[in-house]
């Protein structure tokens, strides 16, 4: 693949919810003879038959991606579980760097690796998806001589993902998937964009730590300034990023979301910290119930009353959390009754 005389060969994909869709829809329409690779990145689990899937009707041969492995135009390689795929000099990496926006294999470390190797020979492309995973990532190509294309929003199955694109990027196309293979087949014709002598430094540190090549908090220093905010997935300090309009964060280990990421993480350990709370005061609840039948059986009425409103306490408690979790937790009360609870030493036994 030589870079003087090459076009616009290497063509990037991402997408995650709705979008094994929009891709079943857009690889059989490329041509046979398209003098490009292209690389597809979406939000796997542990496993994937995603290239099985991709593979039974694309004109192209599919492939899933190795370590190693040479870059060939007319070839589709699709991004494995567990690793992210990256792009450097002939071949492709596999790294099991730091998960970014919730994910790996995640989108935008794919594109800033496209876009630091090969520049303006990159074709970046955003699909159905929800929250914001590519939006980083296909800046960065738009910063190195690269062209942005995104799915239209109105027809995206989730359209997260290309609103965020078309919020933060300047987008250079936004098509319909019926229409989006005739024009990758005709840009990848086209000459190579320049691209910048010297590639960004917050886009090559930012590749370096998806290819686990950095590990230095010096390096987010360089990336932004420390914020307020903990990492949701190491609890570690984040820095806030400012990738022009785009507000993200990183963290010293190196996972990174976007500000959208990290609010509906947020919500989502509220979620878990309010299930697990409304499970302790109903078990309390039953417990304390059960504790007062013991007492009765024994003699100890006071007691047993005693526990019985303990026990009307943790419920009443248990329904102010249950109310927390209906509505969405707008409500900032404390979530207990407000009683002390005393010691049922042996005095109160009598």
């Amino acid at each position: 693949m030589d870079a003087a005389t090459a076009n616009r060969d290497i063509v990037v994909i991402g997408a995650s919810a709705g979008g094994v869709e929009a891709l079943m829809s857009l690889l059989p329409r490329l041509p046979c003879d398209l003098p490009a690779a292209v690389f597809v990145c979406m939000h796997l689990g542990a496993t994937s038959h995603l290239q099985q899937v991709l593979g039974r009707s694309s004109s192209l041969p599919v492939v899933g991606a190795t370590a190693g492995a040479k870059i060939e135009r007319g070839t589709i390689y699709v991004a494995v579980p567990g690793v992210h795929m990256l792009l450097h000099a002939d071949h492709i990496l596999l790294r099991r760097g730091p998960r970014e926006n919730q994910a790996r294999p995640a989108i935008d470390p794919l594109f800033r690796s496209a876009a630091l190797t090969f520049g303006g020979r990159v074709i970046g492309v955003v699909l159905s998806g929800l929250l914001s995973d590519g939006t980083a990532g296909l800046r960065a190509i738009k910063r190195c001589g690269g062209l942005a294309i995104v799915q239209d929003p109105e027809e995206a199955s989730a359209p997260s993902m290309p609103r965020s694109a078309l919020r933060y990027v300047k987008v250079d196309h936004v098509r319909r998937i019926a229409d989006m293979a005739e024009l990758l087949a005709a840009l990848v014709r086209q000459p190579a964009a320049p691209t910048p002598d010297i590639i960004p430094l917050d886009i090559r540190l930012e590749t370096a730590i998806a290819a686990q090549e950095l590990s230095d908090m010096k390096a987010d220093d360089m990336l932004g300034k420390p914020s307020r905010f903990t990492c949701p997935e190491c609890h570690g300090a984040l820095w806030e990023i400012h990738d022009g309009e785009l507000l993200r964060y990183r963290c010293h280990v190196g996972h990174a979301y976007a500000a959208e990421d990290m609010l509906s993480l947020q919500g989502r350990e509220i979620d878990r910290l309010l299930g697990t709370l409304l499970r302790s005061h109903q078990e309390r609840a039953a417990l304390a119930r059960r504790m007062a039948e013991e007492e009765k059986t024994k003699g100890f009425p006071r007691l047993a009353e005693m526990l019985e409103q303990r026990a009307n306490d943790y419920e009443e408690d248990a329904t102010l959390v249950h109310g927390l979790i209906r509505d969405g937790g707008h409500s900032p009360e404390v979530l207990t009754s407000g009683q002390e609870e005393m010691p049922l030493d042996e005095e109160q036994r009598r």
